[in-house]
């Protein structure tokens, strides 16, 4: 039995504890499928991607690996979530996470009628235990740290009471790329990782070489999170973009439609244009750490290979 097989891998039927967050347009079959093949569990980012188009994402995927795998759903404009369960359970998807909680919409409960394991990403202990009460099989701690929507609250506090305040198991997600910050998670608690940022700059993400290129060039000090106004906090790497959008944030403009409309289509502006002065650049801070394109088997195995020479140093250093 290796060392680091947790409850999610017989949970997921993955190898390793290693979770490809939910991205749109960054999320499609190609790393999906290389997260999967390299033992983790790969996840679509369906955003807000019209059903047809999801469906034909779900058969890419299937084509390229037989490895067990999931879609993420988010509750964005333009999207039904009626009509998105429809899509997902009609294709007969096994995993789904989903980065939201309502209870007078008990879509936790439809995907189990059909069998569906489902992974709640939350923000706070206090979503944490709503999820588990909606039937959540995972709850996926986010921190701060993390790129795109983020809670308030940093990772490193949040995980452990997380852990403490449900359950069912918990994984870290949010400042974590490498297998020091593997090895943490597991220290507070955790059964796993979910990573976003360190798959972004990968040779088989299809983001745009400039916008990877943004990533290895950033420093922990430039990402910054807007989306106050809107009540949906996004963190990204600084670029003329969110000069403008903070600038009219401290100026009081309050009109959660004007926000909306500054930021439509920008995150696809970024990924795949490669606009790095007016897309949005969504990044987590972990984006410091990563100097250089990996393949998505590197990654991984040098997260579970290190954080095993981490661990017995570790131990021989203060254990004795």
């Amino acid at each position: 039995m290796d060392v680091f097989h947790t409850e999610i891998c017989d949970l997921f039927g993955i190898e390793y504890p290693i979770i490809l967050g939910g991205m749109a347009w960054a999320g499609e079959a190609n790393l999906v499928a290389a997260v999967s093949n390299a033992g983790g569990l790969g996840l679509i980012g369906s955003g807000n991607m019209p059903d047809e188009n999801l469906k034909e994402e779900i058969e890419r995927v299937r084509a390229l690996t037989e490895k067990p795998f999931g879609v993420n759903i988010v509750p964005v404009a333009g999207v039904s979530m009626k009509e998105r369960l429809k899509t997902i359970i009609g294709e007969e998807v096994a995993i789904v996470a989903a980065a939201f909680s309502d209870p007078t919409a008990p879509l936790i409960a439809e995907l189990h009628k059909h069998h569906v394991k489902v992974l709640g990403v939350v923000p706070t202990v206090r979503l944490a235990k709503r999820v588990e009460a909606e039937g959540a099989d995972v709850v996926v701690a986010s921190g701060t740290e993390a790129g795109g929507h983020c809670s308030v609250v940093a990772t490193l506090p949040l995980v452990p009471q997380v852990v403490d305040a449900v359950d069912v198991p918990v994984v870290a997600c949010g400042g974590i790329g490498d297998a020091r910050g593997f090895l943490a998670a597991l220290a507070m608690g955790a059964c796993g990782i979910q990573m976003g940022t360190r798959f972004l700059a990968t040779k088989e993400c299809i983001c745009h070489p400039r916008f990877k290129e943004t990533i290895l060039e950033a420093s922990e000090e430039d990402t910054v999170v807007t989306g106050k106004i809107t009540g949906t906090t996004c963190r990204v790497i600084k670029n003329k973009l969110t000069e403008e959008w903070l600038k009219k944030e401290d100026g009081g403009i309050t009109s959660k439609e004007k926000f909306e409309a500054l930021g439509l289509g920008k995150i696809k502006s970024a990924l795949i244009d490669g606009d790095i002065e007016y897309g949005s650049l969504v990044s987590g801070q972990v984006a410091g750490m990563i100097k250089e394109i990996n393949s998505v088997k590197e990654i991984i195995v040098e997260i579970i290979e290190g954080a095993k020479e981490i661990y017995e140093e570790i131990g021989a250093k203060y254990l004795g």
